[in-house]
């Protein structure tokens, strides 16, 4: 057998199968020879996409993946094709010229609250990745959360509140500072957000993804999104998933321009129902895996399958990240 399936206390099981799978090394060559890593993720990488859609996530364990370039080359070695960080929220620095950034750079004791990548845009990723380079002395997990189980979860708090959403869908306003701030967990600019110069390119972005904005006196952008699905069905899981950023706005985007509890909307305008944002924050940290970082971990996620946050830590530590299409 050349993929080797181990376990770790932390792990659990959702819909029968372990979540997250773990994977370690099937032989020594594997384990210490980068060339030798290289060619078994070239020749199981169509094995290890299905084992991602079938479980969610996958933590890849022993492996020789020491800094961020060799990070980069093991995805290059998968058919997953490389996209750009386009319409996050999340301070970040490009590591790489080509695929690798930083995981959020909020500060070590603010909780990132779970959401799924980029749900806020038209046009969310497919997959990310995450490399430990340097973990935590203390905390610092990056949680994850299955999409189905939260779901059910929420519908079951309240089918009439779960139906509605699903029915009206969302929108998320926010307002983008002209230069990054990095005190904010949601401090990226608009020219970082949109990955532009100028207001003129920044308007041909938002433009194209269907979103109304007003140019604040201060040179700050208040941005609102047009109505987005905040339950979706999942087709290769075959299942209905949390698929939206809810709770990550409704808890998390504050900072000196936002206040969470405004910044999303149903479909029709009105704001949450707050007994039914609290029960679901409760659900979602009950049911969630915080497993403990260690050095020169990778972790895959099928972003609409798994919903992740992360832990408040201390110590230095570095978790790089990468996003793919679906």
């Amino acid at each position: 057998m050349t993929i080797k399936i181990d376990h770790i206390p932390e792990q659990k099981q959702v819909n029968g199968r372990d979540f997250p799978l773990v994977v370690t090394p099937h032989n020594d060559a594997v384990a210490t020879d980068v060339a030798a890593f290289d060619a078994w993720v070239t020749e199981q990488q169509e094995t290890l996409k299905s084992h991602l859609i079938e479980h969610g996530a996958i933590l890849f364990r022993g492996f020789p993946v020491t800094d961020a370039e060799s990070f980069e080359r093991h995805l290059d070695h998968t058919s997953f094709k490389n996209m750009p960080y386009v319409g996050g929220a999340a301070p970040r620095n490009q590591v790489t010229a080509s695929r690798i950034v930083t995981a959020n750079e909020s500060p070590a004791s603010e909780t990132i609250p779970f959401h799924h990548e980029m749900a806020q845009v038209p046009n969310p990723p497919g997959y990310i990745f995450f490399y430990c380079e340097k973990a935590a002395e203390e905390g610092g997990a990056t949680s994850i959360l299955h999409s189905g189980e939260i779901y059910r979860a929420f519908h079951d708090i309240n089918p009439e509140f779960a139906g509605r959403l699903e029915e009206e869908g969302v929108r998320y306003i926010r307002v983008m500072p002209e230069v990054t701030d990095k005190g904010s967990a949601i401090g990226r600019s608009w020219k970082d957000t949109f990955q532009v110069q100028t207001r003129e390119d920044a308007e041909r972005v938002m433009t194209e993804a269907g979103m109304d904005w007003e140019w604040l006196a201060n040179g700050d952008l208040l941005t609102r999104t047009r109505v987005l699905p905040a339950i979706q069905f999942d087709k290769e899981t075959q299942q209905k998933v949390f698929f939206n950023a809810v709770l990550a706005v409704y808890t998390g985007w504050n900072d000196s321009r936002n206040v969470g509890t405004k910044a999303v909307t149903t479909g029709t305008g009105d704001y949450m129902d707050k007994d039914v944002m609290d029960a679901t924050v409760k659900a979602m940290n009950e049911l969630c895996v915080n497993f403990k970082w260690q050095d020169g971990d990778v972790l895959w996620i099928s972003n609409y399958t798994v919903l992740h946050a992360r832990q408040p830590f201390k110590g230095e530590r570095s978790i790089l990240a990468s996003i793919s299409y679906k």
